[in-house]
């Protein structure tokens, strides 16, 4: 499964659980329009991190945080391996 598509699960699931009605998701949704709180991004994060291996807001000092969904997704796809 592609990241793109790992990050789009976890999102449902997250949004499932802490119970948001997610909009479609598309790359130009903004975040703050997914519904998500900080916990239910925190969660997120963290979801991807155990299951992708990598927390790309950590890894760079200047790394800012994503506005949309594609920019979010972009932030995992461009982690340099």
């Amino acid at each position: 499964m592609s990241v793109r598509l790992r990050i789009i699960a976890a999102m449902k699931q997250v949004a499932e659980e802490q119970q948001v009605q997610l909009p479609p998701l598309a790359d130009e949704l903004s975040l703050h329009e997914t519904g998500f709180d900080s916990l239910a991004f925190a969660i997120l994060v963290a979801r991807l991190e155990d299951d992708l291996g990598i927390d790309p807001f950590t890894i760079s000092e200047d790394a800012a945080f994503p506005l949309t969904v594609g920019d979010f997704v972009r932030a995992y796809e461009n982690v340099p391996a």
